[in-house]
């Protein structure tokens, strides 16, 4: 299988209020894709600054991480679908290599895996939440992953087809769930985790990372296809 030419991936940024990190991960895309940047209500201005930097800007007034990140893909029409946060805590360059995963074949959905530059970068509560998420991941799917980042790239056809539902904070988390009955290969790859831009809307605080644990957790409740209960196989 041949990598796909640089028209054919479209990276889908939700965003919220992320004016002064724009500049920065827009001019990191890779040459020839299309950045879709979701303004999910922001007041900031980030929607004129994007739209100037030459992104797709698709608006999703209602709010939720999930709202936009699936705003985002249905307005994607290139054969890779990537995410990204736009917070200039991600490089949106280092997606080039999960793509070529996805592009060769060796996989069906790649994830970034967090690594932080620095301490402080990733607070003690959030990388908590997370590691007790991929637990349970592992419990209801038997994936074996470190992390549930925001990072990622699949064909856009199959992700459509998953038929997501989620438009909360538990939607990155019901992908992978729902990747995983479907029997993807699901991989993942080191990428370097930097210091935000602003505060963080979701994980920023101890009462934000457990109001995403509870929607990821209502992800997780939910049975494989063909089962009566959650967690059978």
């Amino acid at each position: 299988m041949t990598e796909p030419s640089p028209a054919s991936v479209d990276v889908v940024l939700p965003c919220l209020d992320e004016a002064t990190a724009l500049p920065w991960v827009l001019a990191r895309i890779p040459a020839g894709w299309r950045a879709i940047v979701v303004d999910n209500g922001s007041s900031d201005g980030s929607a004129g600054i994007a739209g100037a930097r030459g992104a797709t800007v698709v608006s999703e007034p209602r709010r939720g991480f999930g709202a936009a990140c699936h705003a985002g893909l249905e307005a994607a029409t290139a054969d890779i679908v990537c995410f990204c946060d736009c917070d200039g805590s991600l490089d949106p360059g280092l997606l080039a290599a999960l793509v070529r995963e996805v592009a060769q074949g060796r996989a069906d959905l790649m994830l970034g895996r967090r690594r932080p530059t620095r301490r402080g970068v990733w607070p003690v509560h959030a990388r908590a939440g997370n590691l007790a998420l991929s637990r349970m991941l592992h419990r209801r799917t038997g994936l074996r992953l470190l992390d549930l980042g925001p990072m990622r790239a699949a064909r856009r056809e199959a992700l459509v087809g998953l038929g997501l539902t989620d438009r909360r904070s538990g939607y990155p988390l019901e992908m992978v769930v729902r990747a995983a009955d479907a029997g993807w290969r699901v991989r993942e790859a080191d990428v370097p985790y930097l210091a935000r831009h602003g505060k963080s809307k979701v994980t920023g605080t101890w009462r934000g990372t457990w109001q995403a644990v509870r929607d990821m957790r209502s992800v997780l409740a939910v049975p494989p296809p063909g089962t009566g209960r959650a967690g059978a196989r």
